[in-house]
């Protein structure tokens, strides 16, 4: 790497009406360069990449593409010049071939006619590049995988001699073999002098694949380094505006009486047995691999899934139910399927944090609005939810906002054992720290909550007691001082000590 900037981005300002999005942003990148660009959601990350990519002008600012003024006057402008994003919903023409995907607005021409010898011959030459060789040039992309899918995308940055490529959440749809052959495509690319702005929530992922980083906040640059020489902590420091040892409040918590009691439960396929006690007033959390059953046994406690075998008891309720069953005995369900199963997208904030209690809320079992929009303010405010106001559309949330409206639905039902199955997925340093100091004070209003989480740090900082479910099975819960990450990692591959 050299010192020159292949990229630099000076005072970027941009406002959208009174919301001040960027307020002066700094940003630079070398060429052959994985610099990382982290931030809560609302930061200013996507405004500032959609000025880059040429999808909006700044309101003030200078950008310049080594050495000389970058000024995109729109994407395909920007692309040409040598500046490709790859947005985490991908932007591709399902319906044609992966060739005109690769060279859509580039296509090569005889006079009026395309060349398809020498689009099919280009189109091969940048899959080659990004190990998609295999892939025929003339395959509808709608038969691809999604990971094979985003690499067509960057086989278009690379088609086009891309200088500077922004990956946008790359992984949030990848399995954990498609999530190395990417990182080993970025360090192919990065040889190659193509210098890399990388977005993510995964700080693991920052510190595997970028060699710098750049932190967001409120619109601002707050700080910048070298991944290998900034402890964690510290970017989170940066990105929340507070210290990382405040990311986990811990209040007291007296653990009282069972509330939820699953003795020798089987499903169909998984779990193949399951017991466990939660207690009022804790926090119990289940750990393991993807695939080990962790889901299927939420979901069977919930209704959702079947029993084929084991006892569950709620309160003084014995037996299996279904989920309006388990909503009538105070327990309530946060999916990890945020977007198909955890909310209507089509329906507003209101609509969807009421779903599960509609009473009270009309006579006669009607719905009042005013009546709605005032049930779900307290919520809004006390948890708090970004928002226009109860009225919004709950697609037009960012996901961390989403969560806490599925999770506020649950509080609206006044439910007291909460079923969190991986609640902080997919959202900022930010949302997640708000989202922790929320079951913490639940915890310690009483309520009982039982959590799955991939994230071994959050589940020794968030919970009381923790069990591992490794190949269908739940081992014993036993107290988090009493696990380290290496013991739960152990014990989820089936080789606990």
């Amino acid at each position: 790497m050299t010192n020159s900037p292949r990229l630099e981005m000076r005072g970027v300002r941009r406002s959208f009406g009174a919301t001040k999005a960027l307020r002066g942003v700094e940003l630079s990148v070398a060429p052959g360069e994985v610099m990382a660009l982290v931030g809560e959601n609302g930061a200013g990350k996507s405004t500032l990449m959609k000025i880059l990519s040429g999808a909006i002008p700044p309101d003030e600012g200078q950008m310049f593409l080594d050495g000389a003024a970058y000024v995109p006057g729109n994407p395909l402008h920007a692309r040409k010049s040598g500046v490709a994003m790859i947005y985490q919903e991908l932007a591709l023409a399902p319906h044609l071939s992966v060739m005109e995907n690769i060279l859509l607005g580039i296509e090569p021409s005889r006079g009026p006619l395309m060349n398809w010898p020498e689009m099919k011959r280009r189109a091969a030459a940048a899959l080659a590049e990004v190990g998609l060789a295999d892939i025929a040039p003339e395959t509808q992309v709608r038969r691809l995988a999604i990971a094979q899918q985003q690499l067509v995308e960057i086989a278009r940055a690379v088609a086009l001699d891309c200088r500077v490529l922004v990956l946008d959440e790359p992984t949030s749809s990848l399995t954990a073999k498609d999530i190395e052959k990417l990182f080993a495509l970025i360090r192919r690319l990065k040889a190659k002098n193509i210098s890399i702005v990388y977005i993510s929530h995964f700080l693991e992922e920052v510190r595997a694949v970028c060699d710098r980083f750049t932190v967001l906040r409120d619109g601002e640059t707050v700080g910048s380094g070298v991944t290998t020489e900034t402890p964690n902590e510290k970017i989170i420091a940066l990105m929340v505006g507070r210290n990382v040892d405040e990311l986990y409040p811990r209040s007291a918590r007296i653990p009282g009486e069972v509330i939820l009691e699953v003795k020798d439960l089987s499903g169909i396929t998984k779990p193949k047995s399951a017991s466990l006690q939660l207690r009022r007033g804790e926090v119990l959390g289940i750990s393991g691999l993807v695939g080990a059953g962790r889901t299927e046994l939420m979901r069977a406690i919930f209704g959702l899934n079947r029993v084929t075998n084991g006892e569950i008891r709620v309160g003084t309720f014995d037996g299996v139910a279904s989920p309006a069953k388990r909503w009538s005995q105070r327990v309530g369900l946060v999916s990890e399927d945020r977007k198909t199963e955890g909310l209507a997208l089509g329906l507003s904030i209101a609509d969807n944090m009421t779903l599960a209690r509609l009473e009270g809320l009309g006579p006669l079992g009607l719905v009042m609005p005013a009546r709605q929009r005032a049930a779900c303010k307290p919520w809004i405010e006390k948890i708090p939810i970004k928002c226009q106001g109860p009225e919004q559309r709950i697609s037009g949330l960012s996901g961390g906002n989403q969560q806490k409206v599925a999770i506020a639905r649950l509080l609206h039902a006044d439910v007291d054992v909460l079923l969190l199955d991986e609640p902080t997925r997919g959202i900022d340093v930010g949302s997640k720290a708000q989202i922790y100091q929320l079951i913490d004070a639940l915890a310690a209003r009483g309520k009982a909550v039982l959590m799955i989480s991939s994230y071994i740090p959050e589940l020794l900082g968030v919970c009381d007691r923790i069990a591992v479910m490794s190949r269908g099975k739940l081992g014993e819960a036993r107290k988090r001082s009493e696990w380290d990450e290496r013991q739960l990692l152990s014990a989820a591959i089936g080789q606990e000590e």
